[in-house]
């Protein structure tokens, strides 16, 4: 019987191959990169570059991992559609534009 992911096994070598492939053209990449001074290091200085270039990043990589938090436990998610309607419901007072720290509501 065949054994699948063995060591002498012919796709595992395949795989090892292309590993090896995706790890010299990384290295290409980064070398590149490093001597064109197009390379950030660290997760703060990757934020703020990307901030800077895309807008709030910063703000959706909080919603991405405030997405998952929430999943992995079991927490609802709702997503509001209108926004100037909850500044209404929850802020009557602070006019048809709704604050920036509506983004997110915690209901417990």
């Amino acid at each position: 019987r065949e054994r699948r992911g063995v060591a002498g096994d012919g796709r595992c070598r395949v795989s090892r191959r292309r590993m090896e492939q995706a790890g010299d053209a990384l290295e290409e990449v980064l070398s590149k990169a490093l001597s064109q001074r197009s390379l950030t290091l660290g997760v703060y200085e990757a934020a703020k570059l990307l901030n800077e270039e895309a807008g709030d990043a910063a703000l959706q990589i909080h919603f991405t991992l405030l997405r998952a938090f929430c999943c992995e436990n079991d927490i609802n998610i709702l997503r509001v559609s209108n926004p100037a309607r909850l500044a209404q419901l929850l802020l009557p007072a602070a006019g048809p534009e709704p604050p920036a720290d509506l983004h997110c509501v915690l209901v417990t």
